[in-house]
């Protein structure tokens, strides 16, 4: 990633399944770092797994380590953070995630600069001019009781600024949620979202039981937000995602959100500022 952004604007990479590489100013972050490779097996606890069908944009090697401020972590899940990423990223690397991730990623794998936000707590980042303000918001990964078998889950809004402390660009990262009432407090405290980013793919375990949004909650979550643009990740990347991109386009150009849409195919950038996708 060569080069800024222009000015109030924030490039986007899309490496593949929820991880992006993120640049504003001089800042640049990583979400849920994923790096398996086509075949491999992610690891999503009490024995299950996930066979990844595509390959990541990029290769972790491939990251601008040296330019890298922070990962945005929504939970500690293998398709989320897997071993491929946890050899490969910076012990010193700073972390910001779930209290359960926090813990975890410090206590056992050594990352030492692991936070923990619960929801509506923030930690801000700084590069030269730059900052970040990333605040932990509400998400839920299992419906009822099934939550306990589920890593807990954040969604994130990052405010990018300057020292000055203007905000010039919201981004909203969904997580692995699906549609609960709690979501309901997001547009409220934040009415104007500039780019949400939704974990899509309709993740459905043995049994039958949906864990991410499919595309009718994708479709009822921009009915909510109702962000200026929303760009689908986290769809058709595993075997366990049985909503595919194609469905939550259909129904959320249906329900009148076509002109919100921002594709972004993995290994390609977009450039979004405050006002459009550049």
């Amino acid at each position: 990633m060569e080069g800024m952004p222009p000015e109030g604007a924030a490039e986007i990479q899309f490496i593949g399944n929820a991880t992006l590489l993120i640049r504003y100013g001089e800042l640049t972050l990583l979400t849920d770092p994923n790096f398996l490779h086509r075949g491999q097996f992610a690891h999503l606890g009490y024995g299950l797994v996930s066979r990844r069908r595509t390959e990541p944009a990029l290769d972790v090697a491939e990251l601008p380590h040296e330019d890298l401020d922070a990962v945005v972590l929504s939970h500690l899940h293998g398709d989320h953070f897997d071993r491929v990423a946890r050899r490969g990223l910076d012990r010193g690397l700073p972390f910001v995630t779930t209290p359960h991730a926090g813990r975890l990623l410090k206590g056992l794998y050594g990352f030492r600069h692991a936070i923990g936000l619960r929801t509506w707590q923030s930690r801000t980042v700084r590069h030269g001019d730059s900052s970040v303000r990333i605040t932990a918001l509400p998400g839920r990964h299992g419906p009822g009781p099934a939550r306990v078998l589920l890593p807990p889950v954040m969604g994130s809004l990052l405010e990018f600024g300057d020292r000055s402390g203007e905000i010039r660009l919201v981004l909203y990262l969904s997580g692995d949620t699906l549609m609960y009432d709690g979501l309901r407090e997001i547009p409220r405290r934040h009415p104007d979202i500039h780019l949400a980013v939704l974990h899509l793919g309709g993740t459905t375990l043995p049994g039958g039981l949906l864990v991410t949004m499919d595309a009718a909650q994708g479709a009822d979550l921009l009915d909510l937000v109702r962000p200026r643009r929303a760009m689908p990740v986290h769809y058709d990347d595993y075997t366990v995602f049985k909503s595919p991109l194609e469905d939550f386009l259909a129904e959320a150009r249906r329900r009148g959100h076509g002109a919100r849409l921002l594709q972004c195919p993995p290994g390609e950038r977009v450039t979004v500022g405050a006002r459009t996708a550049l």
